[in-house]
């Protein structure tokens, strides 16, 4: 597959500043679901502007922040647990942007960042492995400044599974053949997130949705990367294949952190 054919196969009408980015690049740095398309989706109901502060929470191998330095002329401090600070940092410096994206190496309950520090909070694709504690929002949002905004999109659930889990679903987990995954438990409903962080009383709830037609938007993207020979789960294909959205999708959740807590 040449790249002209692959820019074609990632190029969306939903999401056309992700179509300006070299598909290549987008393909051999995926660590899941596009994260380009669902970093536009978020940023859709976002209030980002020039020169702000910008945590970019889970960030991968930078595809996210690269985005968000580029399309909204922000300083972005990409933090991520599972792939080194020095590795993004090549990344970043070969997307010339050295002056705008710090890589951070920290995991998620020990962020070397002061209360207040940040003009916004985003996570695409990361937040439900650390996010479903029931305190952690009340640590997290202390990094925004007061009147901040923090958005996340996490895969999710379109309603509750039961167990055992639908014999589909099984197949979700990468690698397990017929098991559910443990951390697939982290994926929840709408529902599930909205009631975690209103109930804090920490913030106020400006979005709260669900992607249309997300589960064929993260397939088409397995299905491309699989067509390159990249790294790729042959478990969520099949999972989202027999799905077809029936459980299967993502959530966007944007809280404006409370000039003062209640």
């Amino acid at each position: 597959m040449n790249k002209d054919q692959l820019a074609a196969m990632l190029k969306i009408e939903r999401f056309p500043r992700s179509s300006g980015y070299d598909p290549q690049w987008v393909v051999e740095n995926n660590m899941g679901p596009n994260a380009l398309w669902l970093t536009e989706w978020l940023c859709e109901r976002m209030d980002l502007k020039p020169g702000m502060r910008v945590l970019d929470m889970g960030c991968g191998k930078v595809l996210s922040s690269v985005f968000l330095a580029r399309e909204y002329g922000v300083q972005v401090w990409a933090n991520d647990l599972w792939i080194s600070a020095t590795e993004n940092w090549q990344r970043i410096r070969d997307a010339g942007l050295e002056e705008r994206v710090f890589p951070i190496h920290a995991e998620a309950h020990g962020l070397p960042y002061a209360e207040g520090f940040f003009d916004a909070l985003v996570s695409v694709d990361s937040y439900h492995y650390y996010g479903t504690d029931d305190l952690y929002f009340k640590y997290f949002r202390h990094l925004v400044r007061p009147g901040g905004q923090i958005g996340i999109v996490v895969p999710a659930l379109m309603k509750d599974v039961s167990v055992p889990v639908p014999q589909h679903l099984a197949r979700l987990g990468p690698g397990h053949g017929a098991s559910w995954a443990e951390e697939c438990w982290s994926i929840h409903t709408l529902a599930w997130w909205r009631n975690l962080w209103e109930r804090t009383g920490r913030a106020d709830i400006e979005v709260a949705d669900i992607l249309p037609d997300g589960w064929r938007q993260w397939l088409d993207f397995e299905k491309v990367v699989q067509l390159t020979g990249s790294h790729f789960f042959d478990d969520e294909i099949l999972a989202l294949e027999a799905d077809r959205g029936e459980y299967l999708g993502f959530v966007r959740m944007v809280a404006r952190r409370k000039e003062v807590d209640s």
